[in-house]
């Protein structure tokens, strides 16, 4: 069998393979050891008759050396290079361990119930709450969080964001008519006297303008007068129409029941009601809508708002001092705080996370499990069998050892009985 080069091995399996060898050569001259007393004691014993003992003693080391060495080597490759049925165990039966191993997992740890009970006495909350108040701590979930979100941006085509925003555009603001919406928000402003204040907002702002242009009525009506009107009788016409919408702006905001404010009413009562009721004027309205929000405009607009979005968040994001950051980092220091002192928000945070893992393992428990059993399935089988011998081949050794010692023990005292009974 093909052996794994050192240089492709991480340091600890050749840590392991080293461990390996050492105990390889312990069991191997332990058996050299039994081998060489047998000898002396076999050419010995009719000179000397206690060396039978010995003798025994060492055979049944052999014997049992020679029978673990056989037993750990069957497990890993076939011995001597044999074919001897049910040897060469692990790489033959490599699919069929990895089947069993995922079945082993998933009934005996991806259970709901196991999951459960290990999750409720671990205090998941508490614990994150504990961690996050720590401002380091919560400066790194922030930084991370920062980074990832920053590269989610980054990835995504901004081709394919612009048409998701054109299409959301023209589906919850376009396509939809505008028009009894409008009229049924416009009804409840007017009911409410909502838009009085707008009415005075508008009447000061032209009376203010009207105080510092004066010498924009200067021929306003005079030009459209006679020639032959002294140029007296043509000025005095313009200070009296400046006057006179100086004196009606200033009688509107006075009298909150002035004529002019009640022409308003009415006139905005009625649009309300067209915008509900009457075809022709929502048809005007869809028409100017879709002049406004033509197919270039909007897909101008929908590059121009993700363009601007995207910059901006990627700016946030990549600053530690920006304000998303800063505030992101605050967020969680609170919730850890949070959580740490406050027993119901703990409890709740603590069943959702149970639930919702114990939902996952006893839906996908045997997706999960599957996982163990097609990664063995992929590997090959001298590299899976190298690196399980490096796993517990060491241990193995042991057993070979003990097994030499055992045997030994067994050939003496079986030895020493059948002398006693027979001799």
């Amino acid at each position: 069998m093909a052996r794994t080069p050192t240089a492709l091995l991480s340091p600890a399996d050749q840590e392991r393979r080293r461990a390996l060898r050492t105990m390889k050569g312990v069991a191997l001259g332990a058996l050299l050891l039994m081998a060489l007393l047998f000898v002396v004691a076999f050419a010995l014993q009719s000179t000397y008759p206690g060396m039978a003992y010995v003798r025994a003693f060492a055979e049944g080391g052999m014997v049992g050396a020679l029978a673990d060495w056989f037993a750990v080597t069957a497990l890993f490759r076939h011995p001597l290079g044999i074919p001897i049925p049910h040897t060469a165990i692990i790489p033959n039966r490599k699919d069929e361990i990895g089947r069993t191993l995922g079945e082993f997992v998933e009934t005996n740890f991806l259970s709901g119930e196991i999951v459960r009970t290990k999750l409720e006495a671990t205090h998941i909350a508490e614990r994150l709450g504990a961690w996050l108040r720590t401002p380091a701590h919560a400066e790194r979930v922030a930084t991370e969080g920062a980074a990832m979100a920053a590269g989610v941006l980054r990835a995504l085509s901004d081709d394919d964001v612009r048409e998701v925003i054109e299409d959301l555009a023209r589906e919850h603001l376009i396509e939809p008519e505008w028009g009894p919406p409008a009229g049924a928000w416009l009804t409840r402003v007017i009911g409410s006297g909502a838009h009085h204040g707008a009415v005075d907002l508008a009447v000061d702002s032209i009376l203010g303008w009207l105080e510092v242009n004066y010498a924009a009525f200067e021929g306003l009506v005079s030009r459209r007068l006679p020639a032959w009107l002294p140029r007296m009788a043509a000025r005095l016409v313009d200070d009296t129409v400046y006057r006179e919408a100086v004196t009606f702006m200033l009688a509107m905001q006075a009298d909150p029941q002035h004529s002019a404010r009640i022409a308003i009413d009415d006139y905005l009562t009625r649009l309300a009601d067209n915008l509900q009721h009457d075809p022709e004027t929502i048809g005007k309205l869809e028409d100017a809508k879709s002049r406004i929000f033509d197919s270039p405009r909007v897909r101008e607009l929908a590059g121009e708002a993700w363009n601007t979005a995207k910059t901006g968040l990627l700016k946030a994001l990549e600053d530690p001092a920006s304000g998303l950051r800063v505030r992101a980092k605050a967020a969680l220091e609170e919730v850890g705080e949070r959580l740490t002192k406050d027993p119901s928000l703990q409890h709740r945070v603590d069943e959702w996370v149970t639930n919702a893992a114990v939902f996952l393992v006893d839906r996908y428990r045997h997706d999960i499990a599957s996982i163990i059993t097609e990664t063995v399935e992929r590997w090959d089988p001298d590299e899976t069998t190298e690196k399980i011998e490096l796993m517990v081949g060491r241990d193995l050794q042991y057993i070979r050892l003990n097994g030499t010692f055992v045997g030994a023990l067994a050939g003496l005292v079986i030895f020493t009985i059948a002398n006693a009974l027979l001799g």
